[in-house]
């Protein structure tokens, strides 16, 4: 038996970052499922269930808008970080100041989504099934979450509430919306001690208001 779950999500703004976009931030039409599946982690998480997305409501009709935002043109590599922990009298700083630059981002606003999921069992723990759905539906209750939930970038918070009487109605819209991202896929080899990050990605179409998500194991679902 497979526990559902539908979780009500807003914000003011929303980026879900087109990865063929790099200079310039370009948000999807809606959230993406890696996002949902992010928010739902940050509510609840065990190493022993892993989120799965079902389906995606859109509440709120599309829109987008453009703003400017301050961001640091110098990232701190990994090879850097591990030469300082080698040799602690090398400092790492990033001085903001001076790396600062503005670039321009298309976002959404005034988002609102009804995310329907279920998580499934991982690590043979599937006899503690009911106790983790018992204690996701507490927490989303009493507004508890691990970290704060957010829609795509960190700075765009994520207000959640759940379901609990009449479901609320999706916007009258249908069309493709083309590839999206679906996940990353964390390929660990364990002779080579190394991992492997792969994007997955699938077709979303959006049928009155409602995008059904394949399960990540599907071959609708491309690597």
């Amino acid at each position: 038996m497979d526990y559902g779950v539908k979780v009500h999500v807003w914000g003011e703004l929303a980026c879900f970052t087109r990865p063929e976009m790099k200079a310039e931030r370009v948000s999807y039409d809606v959230i993406t499922p890696s996002a949902a599946r992010g928010i739902l982690d940050a509510i609840y998480w065990r190493k022993s269930i892993r989120w799965i997305i079902d389906k995606i409501y859109v509440l709120n009709p599309i829109r987008f808008c453009n703003i400017r935002r301050n961001e640091v043109s110098s990232p701190i590599y990994k090879k850097n970080i591990t030469s300082t922990m080698n040799n602690i009298s090398r400092p790492l700083s990033l001085f903001i100041e001076s790396d600062r630059t503005q670039r321009n981002s298309m976002v959404l606003r005034d988002v609102s989504y009804v995310i329907d999921a279920h998580f499934e069992a991982v690590e043979n723990d599937g006899k503690n099934k009911g106790k983790h759905f018992g204690i996701f539906n507490r927490r989303i209750e009493n507004g508890q979450c691990f970290n704060q939930p957010y829609l795509g970038c960190r700075e765009f918070s994520a207000f959640f509430e759940p379901i609990s009487n009449k479901m609320p109605v999706a916007i009258n819209e249908t069309r493709d919306l083309g590839w999206m991202l679906y996940d990353m896929c964390f390929d660990i080899k364990k002779k080579k001690d190394k991992c492997n990050i792969l994007p997955m990605f699938f077709r979303a179409k959006i049928e009155n208001g409602c995008i059904s998500v394949p399960h990540p194991n599907s071959d609708e679902v491309k690597r």
